[in-house]
């Protein structure tokens, strides 16, 4: 029985010795030697030189209306755009347009007598050294004039009644009768002795220094508000709130 189980043992294991052993795989390949293919052709690809792609000459036109074809500068000349010079004989007002290409050239600006230069630094030092700004400062400094403070001058106390005082004063408006006054005063009365004064600042002046508000003896403030020929305190009493 033992030698049985021996003999069994032994052809099994000569069989094993015998058995084709599978080829090493590689990764994500089934066979090695296709991963070795397909490795050799990578790099094979990554060393070869790249080619360049030139880009296609570039022609001077301009873009037409929206959706349509560009518009060759050639066509353009040909029609007389963009080509009339400055004030040609041929039209005397026109002024020669930008060519609007790559290939055209930044307009060169004029210099303008009126626009000031002080900001540009390399401007200002190729003609300015330090000994000349020190002698203008001192220019500048010999020019300047210096005004003293004096004192607000005093108010002359001939010059009659003060209607600013009376306007904040006044105890009611434009138009409120606040005195009596006679049945006498009427409006042809009123716009005749009026008419006499330039302003009614000088009316209502005039009518305080001859006993007004309470007596009118020209008849120039018939409705009795103590206000002579339209004059109103609401402008004086306005600047003095504010």
């Amino acid at each position: 029985m033992k030698s049985g189980i021996m003999m069994a043992m032994a052809l099994l294991v000569l069989s094993a010795c015998g058995a084709p052993q599978p080829a090493p795989r590689g990764v994500g390949f089934d066979d090695f030697s296709q991963f070795e293919l397909e490795r050799a052709r990578r790099e094979a690809a990554l060393s070869a030189p790249r080619q360049s792609i030139i880009p296609p000459p570039r022609v001077n036109t301009i873009q037409g209306p929206i959706g349509g074809p560009a518009i060759p500068a050639s066509e353009l000349a040909a029609a007389g755009i963009g080509q009339a010079p400055r004030n040609s004989a041929a039209d005397p007002g026109r002024v020669q347009g930008l060519d609007a290409t790559p290939g055209n050239p930044a307009p060169v600006l004029l210099n303008n007598p009126g626009i000031s230069d002080e900001q540009n630094f390399d401007a200002v030092a190729n003609r300015e050294t330090i000994e000349s700004d020190a002698q203008r400062r001192a220019a500048q400094a010999a020019a300047r004039e210096q005004i003293q403070p004096t004192a607000v001058p005093e108010r002359p106390s001939d010059t009659g009644p003060n209607i600013v005082e009376y306007a904040l004063n006044a105890p009611n408006v434009k138009g409120q009768e606040w005195y009596s006054r006679s049945i006498l005063s009427g409006q042809n009365r009123f716009q005749r002795n009026c008419a006499a004064y330039p302003t009614p600042d000088d009316a209502q002046r005039d009518f305080l220094a001859r006993g007004g508000p309470e007596r009118d003896r020209l008849g120039i403030d018939p409705d009795g508000d103590g206000f002579a020929c339209g004059w109103d305190p609401a402008p004086f009493k306005a600047a003095f709130q504010n």
